[in-house]
């Protein structure tokens, strides 16, 4: 009986020493901290990890700018944009398939064919004077998810429009998509605790530089286009979650006195007019969190409302202008245990 005590207190002993030791070991390992430029947008990437992994971050990056960057004359979004009919990669396919399904799920409030109402109206990599009825009329009938299909021919995959003049705007998802892609080259490196953010989509894992849960700020929304406010409304414990924000307080203009905000309706074919500021979304993958939050902003208060019924893998936190034009919040019921104390 003494020898078998002994044998479970050197056990113990061992597990003990053993858990000290690579706590430490944890805590002498550095956070890496990487920035830089992609999709138009700066990238901040805070991490875990002995070595510095932003030569391989930077080729993941690549390699996401060379599908669906609008600033990438070679990417595949622009050569299909010019009427070219490129190869589709299996990563192209991925995010056509997530936007399509969010697309069906949103019942078009999501539409990657929105391209030409966006520059029509000013806000895309094209800059024209603001649109007549007419105009709008005549190109919301290149508008419309339903009209593009996957074509496979002889083994390979290529995208069928239904009309020439189509042209598709992966900007609501691709962002979110590129920080799930680094988030997973980090992964693939064993990395426990990181935070990737590219240009407001944040992905985060584990712990922060203080050992503590990732925090993130959800900023107040007021008329910023120059992006020089930095007052928060919330700030969100989100460890181990992928975050997305749309507002239209920041890409916005005035025109006759009017204010035009940079989400276009897919539907009517103007920029959107009701009363939600910004859209906040947490789930397990950044490019459905960009994706549903760009929805959001096209459906409104009780439109979202209706989605988040049926989405329990979605947390949102919206802000919106109520009847006396002052800022209120409504959150979803699963969002409360995120908000910070």
């Amino acid at each position: 009986m003494k020898k078998k005590n002994l044998l479970q207190l050197a056990f113990l002993a061992f597990l003990v020493i053993g858990t000290v030791l690579i706590i430490r070991q944890q805590r002498a390992m550095p956070y890496q901290h990487n920035k830089g430029l992609v999709f138009g947008t700066a990238y901040s990437i805070t991490y875990q990890c002995e070595n510095d992994l932003q030569k391989e971050i930077d080729e993941e990056l690549k390699k996401v700018d060379a599908e669906f960057s609008m600033f990438n004359k070679q990417s595949t979004i622009a050569r299909i944009n010019r009427g070219e009919n490129p190869e589709l990669s299996p990563m192209f396919i991925e995010v056509f398939q997530l936007a399509k399904s969010i697309s069906e799920a949103t019942d078009g409030a999501f539409d990657i064919t929105v391209a030409p109402l966006v520059n029509a109206w000013g806000f895309g990599f094209k800059h024209e004077q603001m649109p007549t009825a007419h105009a709008v009329d005549s190109l919301k009938r290149f508008i419309g998810y339903q009209k593009l299909e996957l074509q496979k021919t002889n083994g390979k995959y290529y995208l069928k429009k239904q009309l020439p003049g189509m042209m598709l705007d992966f900007s609501a998802i691709a962002k979110g998509y590129g920080t799930d892609a680094v988030a997973r080259v980090l992964s693939r490196h064993d990395v426990k605790n990181y935070m990737v953010e590219i240009g407001g989509e944040i992905v985060t894992r584990g712990i922060n530089p203080n050992r503590l849960p990732w925090r993130i700020g959800v900023t107040k929304p007021t008329d910023d286009s120059l992006n020089t406010s930095g007052e928060l409304q919330t700030v969100l414990n989100v460890t181990d979650r992928a975050m997305a924000t749309s507002g239209n307080y920041r890409r916005f203009y005035y025109k006759g006195g009017k204010k035009y905000a940079h989400t276009i309706d897919p539907k009517t074919g103007y920029p959107v007019q009701h009363n939600i500021l910004s859209a906040t979304v947490l789930t397990d993958r950044c490019a459905k969190a960009d994706a549903y939050a760009t929805a959001f902003m096209v459906m409104g208060l009780e439109g979202a409302k209706k989605i988040l019924a049926d989405h329990s893998d979605l947390m949102v936190y919206l802000i919106y202008a109520d009847e006396k034009g002052n800022n209120a919040v409504w959150y979803s019921p699963s969002m409360a245990k995120k908000i910070a104390e």
